[in-house]
């Protein structure tokens, strides 16, 4: 496997806005991924570790182990990579290696500097936090049902510290696919208007309609007219 960490381009810098998601184990992550990259007529990449760890499994009965995290890293990165030149306009990713990181921390109280370094420097234009108040399934990878609160507070500190930009998706299957169709399209609509991803979910908080802000910085860009100063300035 060829052991490469690297991004091959930054979140925008391919004109393709990337869309991680993100959150604990059975969250919803894969469900959505594949609705999302369905309706936008894209790609979107798998999670590397399911796949590597159900063969581990079948082959040997054997769990997930420290020393599977950067093999996992490096298969992860290279899906993304890979599925760039596929894309259409979208590219939504099911996991990411900053979910590594968080596993590898939770699970064995270490990571890898290596995969630690990468993960925080891996850029997307947008991260979909994926809450817990979805059924929990078990199979035979899964196995911290009764840990889910304390897994999904450590998931969403994490975008806190690494300044992440981040909406926590809820409810469910349905109302997560409509919100998030919502916000994909908004947040286009705010990258063509030159905002950044960090901008766009203060905006999105904030609940300040983009027709609003578009309205307003077409008065600024043609100016404001003299009638319309010398009413303002009747105020003072």
């Amino acid at each position: 496997m060829e052991e490469n960490l690297e991004q091959l381009a930054k979140s925008g810098s391919s004109g393709i806005i990337k869309i991680a998601l993100f959150g604990p184990e059975s969250t919803g992550k894969t469900t959505l991924a594949k609705q999302l990259a369905e309706h936008f007529k894209t790609a979107w990449i798998p999670e590397f570790a399911r796949d590597y760890l159900q063969k581990k499994w079948d082959k040997t009965k054997q769990i997930c182990a420290i020393g599977d995290m950067l093999p996992i890293a490096y298969g992860q990165t290279k899906l993304e990579n890979d599925a760039l030149s596929t894309a259409n306009k979208f590219l939504f990713c099911d996991t990411t290696i900053l979910v590594t990181k968080v596993f590898s921390e939770v699970y064995y109280n270490f990571c890898d500097p290596k995969l630690d370094k990468a993960a925080r420097e891996h850029e997307y234009d947008l991260f979909f936090l994926t809450a817990i108040d979805v059924p929990w399934e078990k199979d035979d990878l899964r196995d911290k049902p009764e840990d889910r609160e304390s897994v999904f507070a450590v998931f969403k500190q994490t975008l806190i510290d690494n300044n992440k930009p981040f909406i926590t998706l809820s409810g469910d299957k349905n109302l997560r696919l409509n919100k998030a169709i919502a916000i994909v399209n908004d947040l286009a609509k705010a990258k063509k208007m030159g905002f950044s991803s960090l901008d766009f979910v203060q905006i999105y908080e904030n609940e300040i309609p983009l027709e609003n802000i578009k309205s307003q910085l077409t008065i600024f860009k043609k100016g404001i007219s003299k009638n319309r100063f010398g009413r303002a300035c009747n105020h003072f």
